[in-house]
């Protein structure tokens, strides 16, 4: 079982004992996924800090902060003994409740993830930037399926000298294509099954993509025929805006889908090289 510390003060104690630190950010609920990034942090850095916080400031008023999975005994079972996890109450991060102190994710916060949940990506960006003040990472290692938060994170390292790097490890995924998530368990046997729609979308516009409009026709193709699926969006982005791009793009974009399986909402994404 790895080591935990639950306040501010006592994670700082153990900290001065740890050198040069790899830190992965998660929310708990660990699966697969969230140890290909503790297993890529231990090839970065003497230690590895995983932090395990259910953060409120990024869910909105009719999300599923309640319903989030917790399982803190768990998920230190599942790490290392090397590990230490920083695993806080709200209290001990937020004392005076929710912080009035935030960071703006801007125009790129608003679209896609951040339009169907308003205020999520300032509320991530919030949390990571203390947790980075807290941890003093050398490294901070991202799951790539959520990309829209990977580019977002990066931006923000990069316009507030964050003194660290961040690392992204591929999406994790079933051996049918389903993307890890700690949502997945939400699914319904018939749900688990639609859901694979999401993958084939992706697969579909990567097999697709002499153009823009040849890979969206194929991956919506897909997704239009699908059953069980409540579409929020599927879109190609330009990786260094996160911005949908022209009809006449070429080169490497992202394809992002979002989507909802009776109550469970699900994102993925893939690279699409077009032309």
């Amino acid at each position: 079982m790895a080591r935990v510390a639950r306040t501010v003060s006592e994670f700082r104690r153990a900290r001065r004992e740890l050198g040069t630190v790899a830190f992965v950010p998660t929310m708990g609920a660990l699966h697969e996924g969230h140890i290909a990034l503790v297993n890529r942090a231990a090839l970065l850095a003497e230690s590895v800090v995983v932090s395990i916080f259910v953060n409120p400031l990024q869910f909105g008023e009719k999300e599923d902060l309640g319903r989030y999975p917790r399982d803190l005994e768990g998920d230190l079972n599942k790490l290392p003994e090397k590990v230490l996890v920083f695993a806080p109450d709200a209290e001990e991060l937020y004392p005076e409740g929710d912080s009035e102190t935030r960071i703006s994710a801007g125009a790129a916060g608003e679209t896609f993830e951040g339009a169907s949940r308003p205020g999520h990506f300032d509320g991530m960006l919030t949390v990571v930037a203390k947790l980075f003040n807290i941890v003093e990472p050398q490294f901070a290692v991202f799951g790539q399926k959520d990309a829209q938060q990977v580019f977002l994170v990066r931006r923000m390292v990069r316009d507030l000298n964050f003194d660290l790097e961040i690392d992204v490890v591929e999406t994790v995924r079933e051996p049918d294509g389903l993307a890890l998530s700690s949502r997945n368990r939400f699914l319904s046997g018939a749900e688990r099954s639609d859901s694979l729609a999401l993958s084939r979308a992706l697969r579909a516009a990567q097999s697709a993509a002499t153009s823009r409009n040849s890979a969206m026709d194929a991956a919506r193709g897909i997704l239009d025929s699908a059953r069980g699926i409540d579409l929020d969006y599927f879109e190609l982005v330009d990786p260094k805006s996160f911005r949908p791009i022209a009809s006449g793009f070429k080169g490497e974009a992202t394809a992002i889908v979002a989507a909802k399986l009776g109550s469970t909402r699900l994102i993925d994404n893939a690279p699409v090289v077009i032309g």
